[in-house]
């Protein structure tokens, strides 16, 4: 009996102790089957390289009936992210510490506002560039170098092409535009141009040398003394099947130009072992990063190819991500919904000045906004997505969502951490800030959720509050210490837009944000700075906000504006008007657009296409005005 007992409760003990490790078997299985499939989406992720240039052709004739990509180059899905095209199409942008209001003003408080980006030491390509009092703008197809002082003109020259951008490091300016194809204007899309000018004499600039290559200029970023440029291409072999059998059929070619001694030389967009195509179809166009060390100037002295489309570019200091949505075919008339597919993602590694080299790709569910959908913190790219595309407006078997996805690098792909999904069902993302540890979203239909995101945890990013209101923002800027600013439409409970409306936002508390203070313009009033977020300036010295504003009267006795507004922005006040600026021709004429607005040596400058006014930052008023010339 005493035996028996023994046996009984040794097998009591190996029964529970079973039972003990039965959860932790169950989670190392489950650990295991996650890495497993965690692995094979890796490998399908992984790009491949074509090792010849005898396998890339091959590829393009196998694949050439199957269309060229990921649909249309232009227009991206920046330039409408949430109001009307901008007058010069640009890439979006800007966060900075929230902590620190001199790092939101996007420039020192010395006296110099600088171009508003999105991260803090990665310069962005813009029509105004500003360095040692001077001012080199784009205007009329011109190129000009002002002496703030004045302001008066020091030098101009024409340049190639249309929808300049400028990138300055020292006495090199780097102008990228596009222009059309010689001889084949209507069959291909732009060429990207970059222009090489030596500026160390303001008063007699000097173009050194182009570079042009075929396809259209999605983003740049610059680095130090370095710019990565961004190229989409469509294949020449598209639409000339004799190219088929040809390099250049596929490949796009660069061709460089000497001013200084008139040689050419023609060289390959990228090596044809170093073009990397994805696991999968995904079409036949080309996506080229130039890397320019633009202390020595043009050529590149580093290109990298992806067989891929590219509509959106985002570069942390060390990273620069390219992504565009998976190709879906649309169908005539829009009257359905695209399928609910995905948006690819490609990331390069940029913390060498001298080479770019691929590293990895991923793919998110759903389409990005723009720019500030993307993110990297500590190696962790967050993506925020919204399941239905911005252009669609009918409806769906299905409530449109959206989400936050976490990335981490593995084994040469992005694979995703966690996500924080359900935000905005039924709604789109008109805005999204990434700052630190915290995410912000606004979402839109008829009332503006503001979701706060808890993201100190990449494997399980959470909601962490909600803020329902009125209307929407569409930029979102860090205006001081847990203080953002939005700017955005006003809406009726129905969802109507009434005009252009700035909010400020505590989320001092992520799980309540409330919005201190609110100001509108007036119905039929819209901004620039909601689409394109180099329209926007915060000047934290003065604690004031400026962006231009277009008004046009819904009632008769509301005059209508384009122009500049200037908001005064503070924790314990209002927000107030500080003043207004406009570029007037003549009397007759209604006034020309702003479109940027900066600080120079203290003092505020306006810039449209006419002319460059210096403003008091007082109350905006006309300090004095320069008149570009025609070209």
């Amino acid at each position: 009996m005493y035996a028996d007992l023994v046996v009984k409760r040794a097998t009591s003990a190996l029964v529970l102790l079973l039972l003990a490790l039965l959860p932790a078997a169950a989670s190392a299985a489950e650990s295991d089957s996650q890495a497993l499939e965690r692995a094979r989406a890796a490998q399908k992720l992984r790009l491949k390289s074509f090792g010849s240039c005898t396998g890339l052709i091959r590829y393009g004739r196998r694949h050439a009936q199957r269309g060229p990509g990921a649909g249309p180059p232009v227009p991206f899905a920046e330039d409408f992210a949430a109001g009307p095209p901008p007058l010069l199409r640009s890439p979006v942008g800007a966060p900075m510490p929230l902590t620190r209001e001199d790092s939101a003003a996007g420039g020192s408080v010395t006296g110099d506002s600088h171009t508003n980006v999105q991260e803090a030491g990665v310069d962005e390509p813009d029509i105004v560039k500003t360095a040692n009092g001077r001012i080199f703008a784009v205007a009329r197809g011109r190129l000009h170098v002002v002496d703030a002082t004045g302001p008066s003109m020091l030098d101009s020259l024409d340049l190639e092409g249309s929808g300049h951008q400028l990138i300055l490091s020292g006495d090199r300016l780097l102008v990228i535009s596009q222009a059309p194809p010689l001889g084949h204007a209507e069959q291909y899309p732009d060429v990207t141009v970059l222009t090489e000018v030596d500026v160390s004499d303001p008063t007699a600039m000097r173009v050194l040398r182009t570079e042009r290559i075929r396809g259209v200029h999605v983003s740049s970023r610059l680095t130090g003394h370095t710019a990565r440029v961004v190229v989409w291409s469509r294949p020449r072999a598209a639409v000339e099947p004799a190219l088929r059998t040809r390099l250049r059929g596929w490949l796009p070619r660069r061709v460089l130009r000497s001013r200084v001694t008139g040689r050419r030389s023609v060289r390959k967009a990228a090596r044809c072992s170093q073009v990397l195509r994805p696991a999968g179809f995904s079409g036949t166009d080309t996506l080229t990063v130039l890397t320019v060390d633009l202390s020595k100037g043009l050529p590149a002295i580093d290109s990298d190819a992806v067989v891929s489309g590219g509509q959106i570019a985002y570069a942390s200091a060390t990273s620069l991500y390219v992504a565009t949505p998976t190709w879906t075919p649309v169908p005539d008339g829009r009257e359905y919904p695209p399928e609910r597919a995905g948006t690819m993602i490609h990331r390069f590694d940029i913390s060498d000045p001298d080479r770019t080299a691929y590293r990895a790709s991923g793919k998110v569910p759903g389409y990005l906004l723009n720019q500030f959908s993307l993110s990297e913190h500590e190696g962790v790219l967050r993506v925020a997505s919204t399941e239905e595309p911005s252009w669609w407006e009918g409806a769906t078997d299905e409530e449109s969502e959206s989400r936050v996805t976490t990335l981490d690098e593995r084994s040469g792909a992005l694979v995703e951490l966690g996500h924080a999904g359900g935000l905005g069902k039924g709604e789109r993302i008109y805005a999204v800030r990434f700052i630190g540890e915290r995410g912000y979203v606004v979402t839109f239909r008829e009332t503006d959720p503001l979701y706060t995101l808890d993201l100190s945890k990449p494997s399980a990013p959470r909601v962490a509050g909600e803020l329902k209101i009125r209307g929407y923002s569409a930029y979102l800027h860090p205006v001081g210490e847990d203080l953002l600013l939005g700017v955005g439409q006003d809406a009726d409970s129905r969802g109507a837009r009434l005009g252009t409306q700035v909010s400020l936002f505590d989320v001092s508390d992520p799980a309540r944000p409330r919005r201190l203070h609110q100001r509108t313009v007036g119905g039929g009033s819209s901004s620039e700075a909601e689409y394109d977020h180099h329209a926007f300036l915060w000047w934290a010295p003065s604690k004031l906000a400026v962006m231009p504003v277009h008004s046009y009267a819904l009632i008769d006795d509301e005059p209508d504006f384009s122009g500049a507004i200037g908001f005064g922005v503070e924790r314990d006040s209002p927000i107030s008007e500080r003043g207004r600026a406009s570029h007037d021709e003549d009397a007759e004429r209604y006034p020309w657009p702003i479109e940027r607005s900066f600080v120079v040596g203290g003092r505020l400058f306006t810039l449209s296409q006419l002319g460059l006014e210096a403003n008091s930052l007082d109350d905006l008023a006309e300090l004095a005005f320069l008149r570009f010339p025609r070209r």
